[in-house]
């Protein structure tokens, strides 16, 4: 019989299980968090090779007591911290207000960013204008932090008669060129390589603008992310590739896709690119590594590869259960917090917020997405009111009709 002659049993294959099912108590003892402001910034421009452990660490700049400390604080002024929260707040607000009409069958589907608004809405800031980002579909806060008008995103997320992008897209999957937000893509992974498509034009062009690709943790098993990586650090291509690892792939745990690498982040050393994780809840912290990324890109020092240690709160989306696959208490158990929560504990530190005002933010911000979802809902819903024009099918494809088309579009009456 085979493997007799050497007494080897029979060959196993290894599958990954989370450690906690169900009905188990939640435990998160494998997620090593260093204290805050204890790991160094490096200078823009270090050699990669001398930042392999950043990797394997965790960036942190506001401890338990709400204060930023360390060599990664001091990145936001006062007036952009305040700005910074009320972003993730009208991003809270957005997200129960859409979630709620998906539920009253205005819309149908709608994916949530609750526990993630810290990763999208500080890296936001970071960027300039006529820098693009290629987001996944749980980066809204791009836009949102960017000034996009929310009546726009809920007339997308209606497919409505104002929808700007013609009832073309699923429900969130926004596009704005003028925005920097780069179409998003349903199929996984895509956006990746792109990101780095669109850096190499840049840097062929001459021209100043970077690039910034974006990706789940479930997504880092795709093959585009590997081809991204492997363009990204043979060209130099000016772009920050962020990976945002928030536990979950829909159903299944980050350790499926991770692989025995460690962390995602030390995917990026075989590829010899600078590789950070950084605490994904703290605001400060994603906005300071963010800045310094985005400055490597645009000193035309090449990519980085950035992993957002963070926590899908709700579930994956309204089409998505997650009681079926993870513990109910579990996100109670996440040891990095809520992000809002976190910032506004660190302006009251700092003497700039109370719990009053926060609460005053609170209605301000529910106020004026309430009254963008009037707006959006007076040009229409998923089953009432106006529509997005049939003669829109045709048009916005071909710079010159094919008469095969223009016949199509006759006989539809359009």
């Amino acid at each position: 019989m085979a493997g007799s002659s050497t007494g080897n049993g029979p060959l196993q294959l290894h599958v990954p299980e989370p450690s906690v099912r169900p009905g188990d108590q939640p435990d998160f003892s494998s997620v090593k968090i260093p204290q805050a402001g204890t790991v160094e910034r490096p200078p823009v421009d270090v050699d990669p090779r001398d930042i392999r452990d950043l990797a394997f660490s965790i960036i942190r700049v506001l401890n338990r007591k709400g204060e930023a400390v360390g060599p990664w604080a001091g990145s936001l002024t006062d007036e952009e911290l305040r700005d910074g929260l009320r972003d993730m707040m009208t991003l809270r607000a957005f997200d129960a207000r859409m979630q709620t009409a998906q539920r009253q069958g205005k819309t149908s589907f709608y994916m949530q960013h609750m526990g993630e608004e810290a990763v999208s809405c500080a890296f936001r800031k970071a960027m300039e204008p006529g820098d693009m980002n290629f987001p996944t579909y749980r980066q809204a806060g791009l836009l949102i932090a960017g000034g996009y008008p929310m009546v726009d995103m809920m007339n997308q997320i209606y497919s409505n008669e104002a929808d700007p992008l013609k009832g073309r897209q699923l429900p969130i999957m926004y596009s704005s060129k003028e925005h920097g937000f780069f179409s998003i893509s349903g199929n996984l992974g895509t956006q990746f390589i792109q990101a780095v498509g669109w850096a190499m034009a840049s840097a062929i062009k001459r021209d100043t603008r970077i690039a910034a690709g974006w990706i789940g943790d479930g997504s880092t098993a795709e093959s585009d992310f590997h081809a991204a990586l492997v363009f990204a650090s043979t060209y130099q291509a000016p772009v920050v590739l962020n990976i945002v690892n928030n536990q979950w792939a829909i159903s299944t745990f980050q350790g499926i896709a991770r692989g025995g690498s460690g962390t995602f982040a030390a995917r990026g050393l075989g590829f010899g690119l600078p590789s950070l994780r950084v605490d994904g809840n703290d605001y400060l912290a994603v906005h300071a590594v963010a800045k310094w990324a985005v400055e490597r890109a645009r000193r035309n020092l090449g990519p980085t590869l950035v992993e957002y240690v963070t926590y899908r709160v709700g579930a994956h989306s309204t089409s998505d259960d997650p009681s079926a696959y993870r513990a109910k208490t579990e996100s109670d158990a996440w040891p990095l917090g809520d992000p809002v929560i976190r910032l506004k504990n660190h302006l009251i530190v700092k003497g700039l917020w109370s719990d009053e005002r926060h609460k005053q933010a609170e209605a301000e911000v529910m106020d004026s997405v309430i009254a963008a979802q009037k707006e959006a809902e007076s040009h229409g819903t998923l089953h009432s009111g106006g529509k997005p024009s049939t003669r829109d099918m045709f048009e916005g494809v071909y710079e010159t009709m094919p008469p095969h088309l223009r016949r199509q579009r006759q006989e539809a009456g359009v």
